[in-house]
């Protein structure tokens, strides 16, 4: 009898397992009205699945027959976020009036059709100039700062703390991603980090320096990337590390009153910035010696777990902190926790992951966690 319900429970848990994995076909049509002005009908899925790509030919409509446009995706049961662009995010769908959107919710459970309205396109209206909200201790450190590496310059960020010409302190840098999107609403894509105003929130003895690099637009999966991929291309990522352990933080370390030991030098970033955030903490443990992983990209790095293990022995004097929502991709909670295993068994590694349930895929919920980020590195940082 015993024997039987094993063989009921172990025949149940294959049947989750297999229905875990099991791929759906989902096809999805646009519906675009004739009154709207479309320059170009080279359209394209966005979303949580494809790293948020603008241009993805694995993930563009097809006119299946004269002005019907459908695009078929294979996709694991969960929740997903996309929205439908043509090539970049200028050209991304809007509502009726030329307002952003928020994102698209795909719930797949099983086969499924799905139409998609589309109301308008942002080119089809004039830009509305947003508000700068970048603190006043926020400023551009380089509007073109060369990446000798790569053969190309790139706008670079830097927050002081707020008493740092009143003082002769040396302070501990964070080196973020995604630039555009940490300190200011105006050049942010789907909202800011807030990081200046959360930082002049706190006492002055606890505030750091921030340097944040613009991501490369176009770009920013092959900078991001250390590995090449047959869908997004070359992999930059490994040359784009070097620039921030070799270029950058000798840069700033010299004309900037830093600590500029590894224990006092994090990098940081979310989504494919994670991902190359994470690598770089790996391969120059000697300059980073923390990382904050938010959400990070790893299902498009899967060699990286190997190189881990080969390399996490140098790790001992490092620290990782981890987010991940739990609404994101079920696969991104999943490959947090079996990274964090993997640091663990090969080194004495410090590492902390905060799972937030309801959190989802975008910048409301990474500005959310970033404080417990900050508070951690002030931890280590005593």
């Amino acid at each position: 009898m015993i024997m039987k319900i094993k063989n009921v429970i172990f025949f149940l848990l294959m049947i989750n397992i297999l229905s875990a994995k099991a791929q759906h076909k989902i096809v999805l049509q646009l519906k675009i009205p004739n009154n709207i002005p479309t320059k170009t009908s080279n359209f394209f899925i966005a979303g949580d699945f494809n790293g948020w790509h603008t241009s993805d030919k694995d993930f563009q409509f097809k006119e299946s027959k004269k002005g019907v446009y459908t695009l078929t995706l294979s996709l694991k049961k969960g929740d997903y976020q996309y929205k439908i662009v043509r090539g970049d995010w200028e050209n991304a769908e809007v509502d009726k009036n030329g307002n952003s959107i928020n994102n698209r919710k795909l719930i797949v459970l099983k086969d499924a059709k799905v139409i998609v309205p589309i109301a308008n396109w942002a080119d089809n209206f004039q830009p509305v100039l947003k508000k700068s909200t970048a603190a006043t201790n926020v400023h551009f450190m380089d509007t073109a700062f060369v990446i000798p590496q790569l053969k190309r310059t790139r706008r670079v960020w830097i927050y002081l703390p707020q008493n740092y010409f009143e003082t002769d302190k040396n302070y501990p840098v964070i080196y973020m991603q995604d630039g555009q999107n940490v300190f200011d609403e105006a050049t942010s894509f789907s909202g800011e980090w807030g990081v200046d105003e959360y930082l002049n929130s706190l006492p002055e003895d606890e505030q750091c320096i921030v340097v944040a690099v613009d991501n490369g637009g176009a770009l920013r999966m092959n900078e991001y990337n250390p590995y090449n991929n047959r869908r997004f291309g070359k992999g930059e990522g490994s040359i784009y590390a070097a620039f921030l352990a070799e270029t950058l933080k000798p840069f700033v370390d010299e004309h900037y009153r830093t600590l500029a030991g590894a224990r006092y030098s994090a990098v940081a970033g979310s989504s494919m910035g994670g991902l190359i955030s994470f690598y770089t903490a790996l391969y120059y443990p000697q300059s980073f010696g923390l990382a904050g992983v938010f959400s990070p990209s790893f299902w498009i790095a899967p060699k990286l777990k190997a190189e881990v293990r080969k390399n996490g022995r140098y790790l001992n004097e490092s620290a990782f902190y981890f987010y991940g929502g739990g609404a994101e991709p079920d696969s991104m909670v999943a490959n947090i926790y079996a990274m964090r295993q993997i640091l663990q068994s090969a080194s004495s590694v410090k590492t902390n992951v905060d799972v937030i349930k309801n959190g989802i895929h975008n910048e409301k919920f990474w500005r959310s966690d970033f404080p417990k980020f900050y508070q951690w590195c002030l931890q280590l940082w005593k």
